[in-house]
């Protein structure tokens, strides 16, 4: 059994402050899948660079650094050492760390933050640029034989359950037609939401703003992601919401496979 945890941390060391690291000791993950570092490797603390699990094992990790400081950026936490650790190989995209793929055996597990379409959709078509790439990345890799778990912030709330206030938003970055529609595409092209999987309740969100007290009156948007191939799908025996982990705008998801 595998458990694979993603969470876009709005900034590592501001998670070290709030508590990271005694939350990834008692995680239980055996991977961890980090978004939004917002750091290089060379700028962390070493417990940063190799958090202690509370059994005594020591986390390895792997980053991909935006060139501009302070933005971006993915990492990830591996209590086994993969067999490899890949970025994107598209220049528009790694030189923001969007994408960390590691693989084990026949299974790659992928921490990928999408971008922002920012308002008014001027990132829109990077934005759509990015989701094609990952599409193809994706559909590669299954092509090739391997199962594949794309777990991150993909920005896009796929459908009207998603978020809190669909009408009011749908001129919004997040939820414009375009970003709706790729999520279409993809899961038509054989991926599979595994939260859905499991919970088709609305009022389950992975992102609150900061104002206006949205976390507490769960004003959010289900944003973060663990989407698998259909061929892994049905290894995948829990898919959750770990709404109650504080210490970002985002709180951490959960996906548990047997592996």
């Amino acid at each position: 059994m595998k458990r694979i945890i993603s969470w876009n941390v709005n900034g590592i060391r501001a998670a070290e402050k709030k508590g990271f690291l005694q939350w990834a000791a008692y995680s239980g993950a055996d991977i961890i899948c980090i978004q939004e570092t917002k750091a290089r490797p060379e700028q962390l603390s070493s417990e940063l660079i190799a958090p202690a699990a509370a059994d005594g094992r020591t986390y390895k990790s792997y980053w991909s650094s935006a060139k501009r400081p302070g933005y971006s950026g993915t990492a990830i936490y591996s209590l086994q050492e993969p067999d490899s650790v890949e970025l994107m190989n598209n220049p528009a995209f790694d030189d923001e760390g969007r994408v960390l793929a590691a693989k084990y055996g026949t299974l790659a597990v992928i921490s990928a933050y999408f971008p922002n379409s920012q308002e008014a959709g001027a990132r829109l078509a990077y934005k759509l640029d990015f989701c094609r790439a990952m599409l193809a990345f994706c559909a590669d890799l299954v092509k090739n034989g391997y199962d594949i778990v794309l777990c991150g912030d993909y920005n896009i709330a796929h459908k009207p359950i998603d978020l809190a206030n669909p009408k009011a938003n749908e001129g919004n970055a997040g939820y414009l037609p375009e970003e709706r529609a790729w999520m279409d595409e993809f899961t038509a092209a054989g991926f599979c939401d595994t939260f859905r999987k499991f919970c088709t309740d609305g009022q389950q969100y992975t992102w609150w703003s900061y104002r206006f007290h949205a976390r507490e009156k769960n004003i959010g948007w289900r944003i973060d992601y663990q989407c698998v191939n259909e061929a892994f799908a049905g290894k995948v025996v829990a898919s959750a919401i770990l709404n109650d982990v504080q210490g970002s705008d985002h709180c951490p998801i959960v996906l548990e496979a047997e592996v």
